[in-house]
């Protein structure tokens, strides 16, 4: 089986954790190696969460520098930021919805332009897919399913070896029944908007 690594990238408190939850449980369930880490940082504070996700058969879970095939971000100045694994053949998904740093909040700092940020995620890969998975998210029914916005994109890119009704599989039997229809829904919503 062709090994693919995933990187992605969020803010503290959007989801990441979950994603990587479902990726893994859906590989499981239909018996495709895979490996999996997890950076923490300081993300009960607003930090960056990174998850490595590597499928196939790879001895180890690190992605370094100019590896990753996909890069997922949560949030686009996140996305930026892990440009650096990415090299010329990696597929980039990014959430064009910012959460502004503290820095930026009390006038200390500067939010990167989006569109400079998407001129250069797309100068240095092969393709970018950038739209805004928190608004997508508030169609399903909660701003906070940018997690599975997401992964539907993802899905409909099939870069990773998971069909959607895998992953709807385990959204169904794995995430909190009170969350169980905004998910799907966000997973749709998502898995349209990367056609697009």
């Amino acid at each position: 089986m062709k090994t693919t690594r995933v990187i992605i990238v969020a803010v503290g408190g959007q989801g990441n954790l979950l994603a990587s939850k479902v990726l893994g449980e859906a590989a499981l369930s239909a018996d495709i190696p895979i490996r999996m880490s997890e950076i923490h940082g300081m993300a009960q504070r607003g930090g960056v969460v990174e998850s490595a996700i590597v499928f196939g058969d790879a001895q180890s879970t690190i992605i370094s520098n100019g590896e990753a095939d996909v890069l997922v971000g949560f949030e686009p100045s996140e996305t930026l930021r892990a440009l650096n694994k990415c090299n010329a053949d990696t597929l980039v998904i990014t959430n064009l919805s910012p959460l502004m740093p503290f820095t930026v909040n009390i006038g200390k700092g500067v939010y990167p332009d989006l569109k400079q940020l998407q001129d250069l995620i797309g100068a240095k890969t092969r393709k970018l897919i950038a739209f805004n998975a928190a608004e997508l998210a508030k169609q399903a029914g909660n701003v906070m399913a940018v997690n599975m916005v997401l992964l539907g994109a993802l899905i409909r890119t099939q870069t990773v070896p998971l069909t959607a009704d895998q992953v709807k599989t385990v959204i169904q039997t794995k995430t909190k029944k009170a969350f169980t229809e905004v998910n799907l829904n966000a997973f749709e919503l998502g898995f349209s908007a990367a056609a697009q």
